[in-house]
């Protein structure tokens, strides 16, 4: 079965325009009529129906650069695999081993408590406390493992089934495996400074969050002392594990599913053919078709602003640009716990400071900001960003 789980990124690297086009091709050279539209047609006058193309010969040939070294792919495929593969047995933080008092390599390992701070420091701002959610970012933990809400998702509550909840998709209830959420925490997380957490912090933080979760592992629960390592990690069975993949075996093939699936859909005949219709395609009375069930809990609420841009409008600062680029995410949503900007009286109380400090704790760094808030600035640069922020702010 080709599954995100079996694809080892150093070995099968695969375009989604490659993919697509593959799909168009193939589509295009197995039917000239079909009902989706999927129809080749020849290109005249320079053009594919109404589209310009390049009819130029190509001219030399293409350049696709080099075969990458094994160093270079062995830096880029940090994934974790389902399987184990890739989970680090030692300590490692920002590239550098990180070593025991003995001067040797040190295991990676983090107990629920430590994992605790941590998150309480670096993700609560974002996702909540115990991470039930936050303004804007999705929840990571309901309490419990149960999946039993996972079928309700074509109900509706308040008309059919009163007192049956939604869906609740969260780490414990939905996620089929624990190697995404190490991989995703190590390679993404922090938000504000990606890529800072050590092997062990990792470690930490996920056990930590199997533990909101009410995951356990090898039977046990994760208590304050449970320590998670590579060994225990392999023990880990989400309760979902077997439930993010459809089933397609039957009684008369078993364990033959996959294999009758391909062959059904390798023969164009079964799908998407049939008679061109380009309009009176429906015959007798159109059925209206409602939604039921609306996604409207959007927060903060989707925008139905459709305008265009004013002729004239004022021209954007590169100060502006650069807050925007490198700021805005955290300066922007007062969730994050940074002073945003507009806000009056917490610039007030910043620039109280005096601006020398105000200048020196951006340019190095202070709690969760990285320094120049991880954007290649030069001082100067990121100087008269701050000066926009607090001008902003006035």
């Amino acid at each position: 079965m080709f599954t995100l789980e079996n694809i080892r990124l150093n070995k099968i690297v695969v375009s989604s325009t490659v993919i697509a086009t593959a799909l168009l091709i193939s589509a295009c050279s197995t039917t000239t009529r079909s009902v989706d539209g999927a129809v080749k047609y020849e290109v005249k006058d320079g053009k594919y129906t109404s589209y310009h193309v390049n009819t130029q010969k190509v001219v030399g040939k293409y350049n696709y650069g080099r075969t990458p070294t094994k160093t270079e792919i062995a830096a880029w495929d940090k994934d974790v695999m389902p399987d184990g593969t890739g989970l680090p047995e030692y300590d490692v933080k920002q590239g550098k081993v990180v070593l025991d008092d003995d001067g040797k390599p040190k295991k990676a390992e983090g107990s629920v408590e430590w994992g605790a701070e941590l998150y309480d420091e670096q993700c609560a701002m974002c996702h909540g406390e115990f991470g039930t959610g936050g303004k804007g970012y999705p929840p990571l933990s309901a309490g419990t493992a149960s999946t039993s809400s996972l079928k309700n998702q074509l109900l509706n509550p308040a008309d059919e089934n009163p007192g049956v909840e939604p869906p609740v998709k969260v780490i414990g209830t939905y996620w089929p495996y624990a190697s995404t959420l190490f991989w995703y925490i190590q390679d993404s997380m922090p938000f504000p400074h990606p890529k800072s957490l050590s092997n062990s912090e990792t470690y930490a933080l996920v056990a930590y969050l199997l533990m909101e979760n009410g995951v356990k592992i090898d039977g046990v629960d994760l208590e304050d002392d449970f320590v998670l390592d590579k060994e225990k990690f392999l023990k880990i069975k989400m309760p979902n594990a077997d439930g993010f993949y459809p089933n397609v075996d039957t009684p008369e093939n078993p364990k033959k599913g996959v294999e009758n699936i391909k062959t059904f859909l390798s023969d164009p005949k079964n799908y998407g053919t049939g008679t061109r219709c380009m309009n009176d395609c429906i015959k007798g009375d159109v059925p209206v078709l409602r939604i039921k069930n609306e996604l409207n809990d959007f927060n903060p609420p989707a925008s139905t602003e459709r305008s265009w841009k004013e002729v004239g409008a004022k021209e954007v600062s590169q100060e502006q640009k650069n807050y925007e680029t490198y700021c805005a995410a955290c300066h922007a949503n007062d969730a994050i716990g940074a002073p945003v900007v507009g806000d009056k009286d917490a610039w007030e109380e910043v620039v109280a400071q005096g601006m020398d400090a105000v200048y020196a704790n951006g340019l190095n760094g202070i709690n969760a900001m990285p320094p120049k808030g991880g954007s290649d600035l030069s001082d100067e640069e990121f100087k008269k960003v701050v000066d926009f922020m607090i001008n902003s702010s006035k």
